[in-house]
């Protein structure tokens, strides 16, 4: 039996809490693993996992050998980047979810100067704005705005987007242009809603130092970046996001930015990814040149 593979196995069902998941991730087969971890059970005498149809849960001697497996995989993998040294060159497959806005805006335009610094590492790049589950998903790392939530995560600060409101010309010419947060009410705006929130109707803004979030009617809402750019160049309300995003069509006279003076906080760009003490080549390169982006 191969300890450290049986160890890696054990961890990634741990984590994902499931045998098929964790197969998915470690492309192997489900029989594989289930397998592996049964010979792991009876090599060490002792029964690591409580399992059932519905649920997958560590016995106590589960617990304890799960903490030293991974302390265990650590060290391997720093003793092997010791030797490696810095100027191993990235390599390998590295799966990446963002939302779109940040995919079409920041990294998709910068695309080919990543793959030409680093050909060997294949991207997949994953876009969606509702929150990951790494581990179970196979998902190496996530880049979010906004605060962050407690997380096992590691997180690290990519920079940040300024937030900006705008409307079409459209809109304005027919509903006037706000010049004060009072004026806000009798207009209208596009709503955003994810996942995590299903109204999306107050924007924000700083006045005097202070931070306000004024509700403002709509008539439709959405929960993508593209369709929500589209929406307010459609002249259909107020819209409030990162400058970057609309940056040409503000150059174009397409969109037009409205109380500037009283510009919405920025919102921090994070990269994460699971808890672990040593990054991969492949994932250290992508993560220095997105923060290089930003």
């Amino acid at each position: 039996m191969d300890r450290v593979q049986a160890m890696q196995v054990f961890l990634r069902v741990v984590e994902s809490r499931s045998f098929v998941r964790a197969a998915q991730t470690l492309a192997l087969p489900a029989s594989s693993v289930t397998a592996i971890i049964k010979r792991l059970e009876k090599h060490l005498q002792t029964r690591l996992l409580h399992r059932s149809t519905r649920n997958l849960s560590l016995t106590p001697e589960g617990e304890r050998y799960f903490h030293r497996c991974r302390e265990i995989l650590e060290l391997i993998a720093d003793t092997e980047a010791s030797l490696q040294g810095a100027s191993e060159r990235p390599q390998g497959r590295l799966r990446v979810d963002m939302p779109g806005g940040i995919a079409h805006a920041v990294i998709l335009p910068q695309l080919a100067q990543f793959q030409q610094r680093y050909p060997d590492v294949y991207l997949m790049i994953g876009v969606n704005d509702r929150q990951v589950d790494l581990i179970q998903e196979g998902v190496d790392c996530v880049i979010r705005t906004g605060s962050l939530e407690d997380s096992a995560l590691v997180a690290r600060r990519l920079g940040e987007l300024r937030w900006i409101t705008c409307a079409a010309p459209s809109y304005l010419a027919e509903h006037g242009v706000p010049a004060t947060l009072e004026d806000l009410p009798g207009h209208r705006a596009v709503h955003y809603f994810s996942s995590t929130m299903r109204r999306g109707s107050d924007l924000h803004f700083i006045e005097d130092g202070t931070s306000i979030a004024i509700p403002v009617p709509g008539t439709v809402a959405v929960n993508e970046t593209e369709l929500y750019i589209e929406l307010g160049l459609a002249g259909h309300g107020l819209m409030q996001l990162a400058e970057i995003l609309v940056s040409g069509q503000l150059q174009a006279g397409e969109l037009v930015e409205v109380l500037a003076d009283r510009r919405p906080a920025p919102v921090p760009v994070s990269l994460l990814y699971p808890h672990q003490r040593f990054l991969s080549p492949a994932m250290r390169a992508f993560t220095d040149w997105t923060a290089g982006l930003f």
